[in-house]
């Protein structure tokens, strides 16, 4: 699998094995791309960037729709390698990644026809003095780094709006996920996209291609999608050009569910909002605060749902069980559990590796699972884990909860889950995240923002939100005093 720069796919000496999470096994191999690779990409995509930023909106509009027809026409191809690559079932592929990743680009092309400026009218002494009017400039160059867990869905949620306001984009898919962002080249390269305006470099991050598109001088900014620790990282290495960022990072997103819920929707909203995607979403909930009068009950019909769900298609609408994404992943969520118990949490379901007794042994999998008992203060309930796992705790007062669900380092999204809507709108305006979501979880307008804050992420995406990064409007004064 190559990289691909000026429309043409090139090779190098350096070759990584793409590995099949739900076995062990090699997929194929992947040429990572080098220094040189970069830099002709960046001269590319700078030369191709003055002359997009020239294109009429019409022209960037029907140039989204062509990449979504194209992706369109090639739907089971990319369905395929989304599952292959990242283990997840090939229903929520087709349900899901692949037809979000579409949709993004038509959203986006459908935006910018219907785009408009502010105009404000400034006035002295009562009398029209000068017009103030807005117009967008895009950056030039950006950088799109994305991560593993929805590859094709967060690629087009970052390049759609970049190019539909007149960027070039240089994109650095997941080492773990190169699949879906290579069929994404060869669609661009069928429909004749302008020779360097995307282009694709696979490799790893640190001291790789990853840190080296974030420190480029060449390039203009930079939009990332993973953990926090790596988003550090990155703000890091672009701090020479001091370049604009968004981030969208990790969370640590709590649950909050109140006594006059009807128990059977909350157990399934929490059981979706825990387990989708084995956890592995930015959004998925990992801690969830339980009114004490329900407490009981809600643990045992939760505890019930875990044990019902199975790997690969489960019975459970909206959720996917597949495996984690790599050996390192499933060790460091083994870790966490083992942590859980060193802490003394009770294990309350699953807690292990799960066994088939035919190849998947030889997989990234483990068991769903629940665990209670452990203080605010634990590294279980402060540190992301991202995977199949929730701490749940109890709860007596609306305050205290209020409390805990802030006590956090991450401040992404949040879910209540209550009857009383004077109580959802009450709590939701205190919580200290981006997105609250009452009696749903992971439902999205595109229009919307999307984004945290503290250690969740920097600025927002969606919508005009995400135009105002990838070609921020400036302001242009037009003097109309009489006499000028």
């Amino acid at each position: 699998m190559l990289s691909f720069v000026e429309s043409e796919f090139v090779e190098s000496g350096v070759w990584l094995d793409n590995i099949n999470p739900r076995n062990g096994a090699r997929i194929n191999r992947v040429a990572e791309a080098g220094d040189t690779h970069l830099d002709r990409a960046v001269r590319s995509a700078n030369l191709a960037a003055a002359a997009w930023g020239r294109a009429s909106v019409s022209q960037r509009s029907d140039f989204l729709l062509a990449i979504a027809a194209g992706i369109e026409s090639r739907f089971d191809e990319f369905v395929k390698a989304e599952s292959l690559d990242t283990g997840k079932p090939i229903a929520q592929a087709k349900s899901l990644d692949i037809p979000r990743a579409i949709s993004n680009l038509r959203f986006f092309a459908a935006l910018i026809q219907g785009e408009t400026s502010d105009s404000f009218v400034t006035t002295a002494n009562n009398t029209p003095s000068a017009l103030n009017y807005t117009i967008r400039k895009p950056h030039g160059v950006i950088g799109v780094i994305c991560p593993w867990n929805l590859p094709l869905l967060l690629l087009t949620w970052k390049i759609a709006p970049a190019l539909a306001t007149g960027n070039a984009v240089i994109i650095k898919p997941s080492e773990h996920t190169p699949t879906s962002a290579t069929l994404l080249a060869q669609v661009l390269a069928d429909i004749g996209a302008p020779a360097g305006l995307v282009s694709v470099l696979h490799g790893t991050g640190p001291m790789s291609v990853g840190q080296k598109i974030a420190a480029h001088k060449g390039i203009d900014a930079v939009t990332f999608t993973g953990s926090s620790a790596t988003g550090a990282k990155i703000m890091e290495a672009a701090s020479g050009s001091v370049k604009p960022l968004s981030f969208e990072l990790g969370g640590k997103n709590s649950a909050i569910v109140f006594s006059d819920v009807d128990l059977d929707a909350a157990v399934n909203g929490v059981i979706r909002s825990v387990f989708s995607n084995s956890g592995q979403i930015c959004l998925c909930t990992e801690r969830v605060y339980v009114e004490q009068d329900i407490f009981d009950s809600f643990l045992s019909k939760l505890t019930a749902a875990v044990q019902a769900l199975s790997f690969e298609e489960s019975g459970v609408e909206g959720i996917t069980l597949g495996p984690l994404i790599s050996s390192n992943q499933r060790d460091k969520v083994l870790s966490f559990f083992d942590l859980a118990i060193d802490e003394g949490a009770n294990l309350i379901a699953g807690g292990k590796v799960p066994r088939f007794g035919d190849d998947r042994d030889a997989g990234f999998y483990v068991q769903p699972s629940i665990f209670t008992g452990l203080p605010r203060h634990s590294r279980f309930v402060r540190e992301e884990i991202f995977g199949p796992v929730c701490h749940i705790e109890k709860f007596a007062l609306e305050k205290e909860v209020v409390a805990a669900s802030n006590d956090s380092n991450f401040g992404l999204a949040a879910s209540i889950w209550t009857n009383d809507l004077h109580v959802a709108h009450r709590v939701a305006p205190q919580l200290s995240v981006g997105m609250v979501w009452i009696n749903d979880w992971f439902r999205r307008d595109l229009r919307a923002p999307f984004g945290g804050t503290k250690l969740s992420g920097i600025g927002r995406e969606g919508g005009h939100h995400s135009l105002d990064f990838y070609a921020p409007p400036s302001n242009i004064c037009l003097s109309i005093a009489a006499g000028s």
